[in-house]
């Protein structure tokens, strides 16, 4: 595990330099405040980008998941596996902590502000903290980075920032579509940063299985062979 945060150091310190940041923040600044001052003006070309972005934390990981069949089972299987591991926690959180969103929370504690909502978005309530999308967007994303540093890509310091710079991005639209507070993204950043690392120690064992290499053209393969 040493080699594993050595290799994906460039991710890892990312990631914590934003927690470390975002953290400090959220110390010194009132939640409201603070989610105020992170969703500026908007216009017509962020709200589209924003609204059809943050679905990427919806459904395009398991599209990733069905495409590394192609590659290597193991790598599908991981990235499956931590998709569901961390949503699982995220899930069990949010009924724990049993946090407002900003919509309910605004017009609780600050009834005379207008949230700035985009058209055709529907707004949640409740269950605020932690944001489930943030912990997708960063398992989903770390997980590619891991995979772009361990079969050694070309350009993989460039891969793994666009990596990051994604899983932010993802994070923020939460933001952005006052789905989420600040304080929610933080967590789902660490919730999804932290299930990967453990998911990676409880299964890097396998990677020079057969079943890890394995490959669906594979079954194509035997097939074409048997006629």
């Amino acid at each position: 595990m040493k080699d594993f945060f050595r290799r994906n150091s460039l991710f890892l310190s990312l990631c914590l330099v934003f927690v470390a940041t975002l953290g400090g923040v959220l110390l010194g600044c009132d939640k409201g405040t603070l989610h105020l001052a992170m969703n500026p003006e908007h216009n017509a070309i962020m709200d589209g980008c924003m609204r059809y972005y943050t679905i990427v934390g919806e459904w395009v990981p398991y599209v990733v998941v069905a495409l590394l069949l192609f590659y290597k089972a193991g790598w599908s299987l991981f990235a499956l596996a931590d998709i569901l591991l961390s949503g699982l926690i995220g899930q069990g959180l949010k009924y724990a902590f049993d946090t407002d969103r900003p919509l309910t929370w605004f017009g609780e504690h600050m009834p005379d502000v207008q949230l700035q909502l985009v058209e055709g978005v529907r707004m949640s309530s409740f269950y605020s903290f932690p944001s489930g999308h943030t912990i997708t967007f960063f398992a989903l994303f770390f997980t590619l980075a891991i995979i772009v540093v361990e079969e050694n890509y070309k350009n993989k310091n460039l891969w793994v920032v666009v990596c990051f710079l994604m899983a932010v991005l993802g994070g923020y639209s939460r933001i952005y579509l006052s789905q989420h507070f600040a304080e929610d993204i933080w967590g789902g950043t660490i919730i999804g940063v932290v299930t990967t690392i453990l998911l990676y120690w409880g299964m890097y064992r396998l990677k020079d299985s057969k079943l890890w290499n394995w490959r669906i053209q594979n079954i194509v393969s035997q097939l074409v062979r048997k006629k």
